[in-house]
């Protein structure tokens, strides 16, 4: 380490976070089971008693980031009126689809809508229709468009705003403490609130990414033994653990422009391509039937599902996939708004928003309209039978099934296991990085993070993602991983409350006590008053 690092080190955050993510790695490698079983009490404990305040807290965000959209607080430019954005639109937009977004849909655009339509965990046993049929392949995609859609990239798109409002506007620290001023005044400013909340959105961040890596992990492993027949096992995850973790750490250590973007801007074009290859090779009159009906049955049912706490849908669907969903979001929301902030520099809040909120869910619903509707349809004709894939296999396997009944599915089985790769690795890079640039004091949104720190969050996170997909399987394949996401997520849940809070009082009421100018000049020009 470096004698500037070594200066720049924030230690009041760096040593607890890192001496608890230390702790968890030496327990899972003694005792792994202990590892598994503490994260499912909190599963359990943080998705049954505060489901109710999972889902009031992810409807208060899209309400509040609809507003902001919506309304003429949409025109603030984050660094003034006269910023210039550092990226291009097409580049920002790839940043954000494939430093924290595209895994997901990739791994559940197949998966999910399966698993939902053949019942296979239990998630349709509180629904009239019978498994298998027509309406519950409606149901299927209808619910996927839910959890993967608007409600969730609210939460990334919030915090991101605040983080880059507070630092580019109001000229407060690039933290995620910065955010909490409009509602906590001069109490933010005390070293041990601020020492807190970092703490918190570390560990928050550790774990959601680990959990992340974990997904991938096994899902990637199903692809190999799918098309390859080399058993899905710890030795195989093992080696799969050390090549993403070198990719990710080797792109961290050559910072933004460089590493991110790169990697980013090649996932993104094989994204699109899937995109084009399943509109041209799937039943499209289906895919766009099926996605229209949906569509209507969403919104027919949007307020039930965004309030439901399980009594009408079920523990399975409910618990185990919504609010899942919204826990991980909720854990990746602090990381994400951090590297989203660093890359939308001299973007208004609207076309922040349209990056990374609109895009990526009308990306979201197209893809899981497109791969999922196609797995649907050779579903319901017979052509494929992925229930049963999954069923015997784990619940991230349907995905390969599908891509070996393509035509040419020798090149795009082994190209979707690169794409996955460099996504995965592609995320844990600007994760890793984000980790390091909290635990580093007095660091500038366009300065990159101490090299060491990547490698030992790097480093340490792997270890953890590796334990917990080897050694937590359970019925779905991934329910350690589960658990792991929702521990991530009840860590940071109250922060990011304060968080939206703050987003409420800042550009909805608009009664922070910052600003001494009046609040239609700080509006307008976005310039900082502190």
């Amino acid at each position: 380490m470096s004698k500037s690092t070594t200066q720049r080190l924030n230690s009041s955050v760096f040593i607890p976070a890192f001496a608890i993510v230390l702790i968890a790695v030496a327990v899972g490698l003694i005792n792994n089971e202990l590892l598994v079983r503490v994260a499912k009490d909190i599963f359990y404990f943080s998705l049954s008693d505060f489901g109710w305040l999972y889902q009031l807290l992810a409807i208060s965000t899209l309400a509040i980031v609809g507003f902001i959209f919506f309304s003429g607080v949409g025109n603030i430019r984050l660094g003034g009126a006269h910023a210039k954005p550092r990226f291009s639109m097409a580049s920002n937009f790839a940043m954000a689809l494939t430093g924290g977004i595209a895994t997901g849909v990739v791994t559940y655009s197949v998966n999910e809508p399966i698993i939902y339509m053949g019942n296979i965990y239990g998630e349709i046993g509180n629904q009239t229709f019978a498994a298998g049929s027509s309406e519950a392949a409606i149901f299927a995609l209808a619910r996927s468009f839910h959890n993967w859609s608007f409600i969730p990239y609210a939460m990334y798109s919030i915090v991101g705003l605040m983080i880059g409002y507070m630092h580019y506007n109001r000229n407060r620290d690039f933290s995620i403490s910065s955010t909490l001023t409009p509602v906590l005044g001069q109490h933010e400013q005390k070293s041990w609130v601020r020492a807190l909340v970092d703490i918190i959105s570390v560990l928050a961040i550790a774990l959601g990414l680990a959990s992340s890596l974990g997904a991938g992990l096994a899902l990637i492993g199903s692809g190999i033994e799918s098309q390859y027949g080399i058993a899905s096992n710890p030795t195989t995850w093992l080696f799969l653990t050390l090549v993403i973790s070198a990719i990710f750490i080797t792109s961290a250590l050559s910072g933004l422009k460089r590493g991110i973007k790169f990697l980013s801007s090649i996932n993104a074009y094989i994204f699109y391509a899937f995109l084009v290859i399943l509109l041209l090779v799937g039943p499209v009159s289906y895919i766009f039937s099926l996605s229209v009906t949906s569509l209507g049955y969403w919104f027919d049912n949007f307020f039930l599902w965004s309030f439901d706490t399980k009594e009408s849908g079920g523990e399975a669907l409910v618990t185990w996939w919504t609010l899942y969903d919204w826990s991980i979001w909720i854990a990746y929301a602090p990381l994400m708004g951090l590297f989203l902030a660093r890359i939308s520099y001299g973007r208004t809040l609207r076309e922040f928003l349209v990056i990374n909120w609109i895009l990526p869910s009308v990306f979201g619903i197209l893809w899981f309209a497109i791969w999922g509707g196609s797995a649907l349809k050779w579903q319901l004709d017979g052509t494929l039978d992925l229930v049963q894939v999954v069923t015997e296999n784990g619940a991230v396997s349907g995905l390969w099934g599908f891509l070996q009944h393509l035509p040419f599915a020798w090149l795009l089985v082994p190209l979707a296991i690169f794409t996955l790769i460099i996504s995965f690795a592609t995320a844990a890079d600007s994760m890793s990085s984000t980790i390091a640039t909290i635990c580093t004091r007095n660091i500038s949104a366009d300065e990159e993070s101490p090299k060491t720190q990547k490698i030992l969050w790097g480093l340490s996170i792997s270890v953890i993602a590796y334990i917990m997909v080897a050694f937590g399987g359970g019925a779905q394949g991934v329910d350690g991983i589960k658990y792991l996401a929702a521990a991530g997520g009840f860590t940071v849940v109250f922060l990011f409350i304060l968080i939206v809070a703050s987003g409420f009082r800042v550009f909805v009421s608009r009664r922070e006590n910052a600003p001494e100018t009046p609040e239609s000049t700080v509006f307008q020009t976005g310039t900082s008053h502190d």
